[in-house]
């Protein structure tokens, strides 16, 4: 029995043209209906097939919606939802899939007051953008976090969850508060590094462009990567996960300055062990299948 049948999605870009194709690929008997704010992916969206029909207003691709899935920068979140709530249907589950969920779980409450709202991370992503990145197994054997809040009904959150199974991803539910905590850590603070890094080499006077890009060994390469995603989305991101980044950001400054010293006072017992731990950290996030083992990452030379 199918979770929901008709599903809308607002945002088409990688996660939500991903959602379109996971729901045709898993769940054919499901209606798409799909929004995006800006009149050129419509236009690639209904190219692409990935919705039975992409309506021009948000409002108006909501209309008899079971489940409505925001795919927008959660800096958009209270203002899109805001554009739904006049034909939102009473009984529609409400949902996201933004990467803070104590700021939007706020938000979407403040703009849908007495919407069921059950927010939701899939941790799943590349670094493309775009209706054109996505592809339907993009959320196979990742993980997608439920935050439901208090006084959400259980049916609910179970719904989705039984709907995001579908589409291949393992389900957690976790408070808001603490998710936020935990990919500040996994997520957002290798991500603010990695745009430091990127940044720090580009500033350098005595470096070329050319000799950056020509000699970029493997950790830098890797790093470029993440630093390449979408920059309205991770400006977003920790702007609205500030306290959390913040955080975590300190204490990474902190471990860094320990690190400092070691290497300026020689203490090479010191970092093999730190490097130790994290070679340690690495074999466990493979061995849970949440990368590959193969050389070089998997890449093809």
């Amino acid at each position: 029995m199918l979770p929901f049948s008709r599903v809308t999605i607002i945002g088409l870009g990688l996660i939500g043209s991903s959602v379109a194709r996971a729901i045709r690929a898993n769940m054919p008997d499901v209606q798409i209906m799909g929004h995006d704010g800006d009149a050129d992916v419509r236009a690639k969206a209904r190219k692409l097939g990935l919705c039975d029909d992409v309506s021009d207003q948000a409002g108006t691709a909501v209309i008899d919606a079971d489940l409505v899935i925001l795919c927008v920068p959660v800096g958009a979140m209270q203002e899109v939802a805001e554009s739904i709530a006049a034909d939102l249907p009473d009984e529609a589950i409400v949902s996201d899939v933004g990467s803070c969920k104590q700021s939007v779980s706020e938000a979407l409450a403040a703009a849908l007051p007495n919407a069921t709202i059950i927010p939701a991370h899939p941790v799943a992503g590349t670094e493309k953008s775009g209706p054109e990145a996505g592809f339907a197994t993009l959320f196979k054997g990742r993980w997608c976090i439920l935050t439901p809040p208090d006084a959400a009904p259980e049916v609910a959150a179970e719904k989705l969850s039984t709907f995001w199974k579908r589409l291949g991803a393992d389900v957690e539910i976790m408070d808001a508060r603490h998710h936020d905590m935990v990919l500040a850590v996994t997520s957002h603070l290798p991500h603010l590094i990695a745009y430091t890094i990127v940044g720090t080499a580009d500033d350098l006077g005595d470096v070329t462009e050319r000799e950056v890009i020509k000699y970029s060994a493997g950790g830098f390469r890797d790093f470029t990567r993440i630093a390449a995603s979408d920059p309205v989305m991770w400006r977003d991101v920790f702007l609205n996960n500030k306290d959390a980044v913040l955080e975590m950001l300190q204490r990474f400054s902190e471990d860094l300055t320990a690190l400092q010293r070691a290497i300026r006072y020689g203490k090479g017992d010191e970092l093999e062990a730190l490097f130790t731990r994290t070679r340690a950290i690495r074999r466990s996030i493979v061995e849970e299948g949440q990368d590959d083992d193969a050389p070089d990452f998997g890449r093809k030379h």
